[in-house]
């Protein structure tokens, strides 16, 4: 083979690689460009945080704020009350202009209303925020701690009571150091006209102190009020009933309308009767069950 041969080979062979290198190159090029960009990604979903509703003091507050003599707001339950009464107009039970996180008896009424709309009566529907009806309102719109709630019911002494109360007396029995003999129960609506109705629900219970002593009836409705009950000394001169120790459990979610106000009344230095006479009990810091056992 000549070398004239030889070279045109050799040139034909680099001419074919090229193309054949050129054809790579160029079916890469176009494969990159039929392909589409990964997708940018989409931004994280905005995570709404619910407002919180703390059920002891928005529980607190109902009671309280109705018994005000003006529009000063529970400490602490501001929020969680603001919370529930937009609830509230978010359903159309509740004028925008009473959503001030004052539970007053306008927000009772709406909270009762609310609560008749569930199918609840009687003491379920007293306006008093429990914690299925307070959940219920909040589906979607807050959250709840500090949950509360009466427990079973019970008996003690042949009277009917709950759960939280008993646990209650048992405390109060410890720190008196001392048993206490039921007079009167809870749940006993129009057994004992004198009481006005404070024992038509749960949480309220009077104590038997005829055999006691003046300082120990001070002992005992000391100790009670310790453990989160208002609780005042009665003695015939106030009433048609014989002495004895009157207890409302406060923050219970059964109380009866006429027991709420003698809690609400306890709170603002007031004996819990009608006269409203000022509080002619011992005088200590005044905090509910939970409240006690959180420091105890």
């Amino acid at each position: 083979m000549t070398t004239a041969t030889k070279t045109r080979n050799t040139a034909t062979r680099l001419l074919t690689a090229i193309a054949l290198l050129s054809g790579l190159v160029l079916s890469a090029a176009q494969a990159h460009a039929a392909t589409p960009p990964p997708p940018t990604q989409a931004p994280a979903a905005t995570t709404t945080t619910l407002p919180v509703v703390d059920m002891e003091a928005t529980v607190l507050a109902a009671q309280i704020d109705p018994r005000r003599a003006d529009n000063t707001l529970t400490p602490g339950a501001k929020d969680s009350v603001l919370a529930v009464e937009r609830a509230l107009q978010a359903r159309g039970l509740l004028d925008a202009k009473w959503v001030d996180g004052y539970f007053g008896t306008t927000t009772i009424t709406a909270y009762a209303a609310y609560q008749r709309s569930l199918g609840y009566t009687g003491l379920a529907a007293n306006g008093l925020p429990g914690a299925t009806s307070l959940t219920t309102l909040g589906q979607g719109r807050y959250t709840i701690t500090h949950q509360i709630g009466p427990g079973a019911k019970l008996q003690r002494d042949g009277y009917t009571i709950d759960t939280r109360t008993q646990n209650m007396l048992t405390e109060a029995e410890r720190l008196a150091g001392l048993h206490l003999t039921l007079s009167q129960g809870s749940y006993n609506p129009g057994g004992d006209p004198t009481s006005a109705g404070t024992h038509d629900g749960g949480g309220v219970v009077d104590i038997n102190i005829d055999t006691m002593s003046t300082a120990t009836r001070t002992t005992v409705a000391k100790a009670l009020r310790q453990v989160g009950f208002a609780a005042w000394i009665r003695n015939p001169t106030q009433g048609d009933w014989p002495w004895h120790i009157h207890a409302a459990a406060i923050n219970d979610t059964d109380l009866s309308t006429q027991a709420q106000n003698q809690t609400g009344d306890y709170y603002l230095g007031l004996n819990g009767l009608a006269n409203h006479a000022p509080d002619d009990g011992p005088r200590i810091p005044i905090q509910t069950w939970e409240e006690y056992q959180r420091t105890h």
